[in-house]
């Protein structure tokens, strides 16, 4: 759970054939938020990234994030539980999520692999290589909210949803998000959290009522966040935005230039 970087053993690289191809289809997939809700990534001229950056997370919010910041991300769920943290501290149990999340996926990619010089991903036609300097970049995160001293993940029921927004009204709580980023092409790992303090709005019974009815806050750590039908409800924020929305991009910038790679070099091609 350090904030330092841990090496690994390094994969050995191979030879990758397949980096043109690679290159090629991250040109296709590329996606960016526009308002008619079709995504297409920033032109970079000259730019031709042989990189896939893979987000082990099935959250919508974190993948426009990714998107808007113009990467092309692909999706793999890890399906690893949020359960066995109790006991924790708001940091080490969001880092602690992350990192199984991200290995998880970093696993199954290695696994898939196999003595092959590719692997696909969920289906999609295009290769990942794993053990070259073009294999994927995978990143993990997950996040809770410490509120009077207890960690809080996603509410169990919508009664406890109800019942902790009564209790956030004119108060602050602590966003916390993990972030765990795995190189599969030196097996070289980074993980720290980000946090993000949140005063809540004052909310009436028939409001909270109302919110808690769409079934967002059972969707999101601690019950509620900044977009969506919650965000009426938040008065306000000290530190990171995207820490909230599950994905900070400054601290994804810092973890990555721990392992010696430059953000802009994952900037999808147009």
């Amino acid at each position: 759970m350090s904030p330092e970087v841990t090496s690994t053993t390094r994969v050995p690289r191979r030879r990758c054939a397949a980096r043109e191809r690679v290159a090629g289809t991250n040109r296709r997939h590329a996606r960016s938020a526009t308002a008619g809700g079709v995504y297409a990534t920033p032109w970079q001229p000259g730019r031709v990234s042989t990189r896939t950056l893979v987000l082990a997370s099935a959250s919508p919010a974190r993948l426009a994030l990714l998107r808007a910041a113009g990467f092309a991300p692909r999706v793999v769920v890890s399906g690893d539980s949020e359960d066995g943290v109790d006991g924790l501290n708001a940091r080490r149990a969001a880092c602690a999520l992350a990192e199984r999340k991200a290995e998880a996926v970093a696993s199954r990619l290695a696994a898939e692999a196999g003595d092959s010089p590719t692997a696909l991903v969920a289906g999609d036609s295009a290769p990942l290589v794993v053990g070259c300097d073009s294999a994927p970049l995978v990143v993990g995160c997950d996040s809770v909210l410490l509120f009077d001293g207890e960690v809080r993940g996603k509410p169990a029921s919508a009664g406890q949803a109800g019942e902790w927004w009564r209790g956030y009204r004119g108060r602050e709580g602590t966003l916390v998000s993990g972030h765990a980023v795995i190189d599969l092409a030196t097996g070289r790992r980074a993980s720290r959290p980000a946090e993000t303090i949140v005063r809540f709005g004052r909310p009436s019974d028939a409001e909270i009522d109302a919110y808690v009815a769409t079934g967002e806050p059972l969707a999101v750590a601690g019950g509620f966040t900044l977009d969506g039908y919650c965000a009426p409800f938040v008065d306000g924020i000290d530190g990171d935005h995207g820490t909230v929305l599950g994905l900070s991009l400054p601290l994804l910038r810092a973890l990555l230039a721990d392992l010696d790679i430059d953000i802009t070099a994952l900037w999808a091609p147009a």
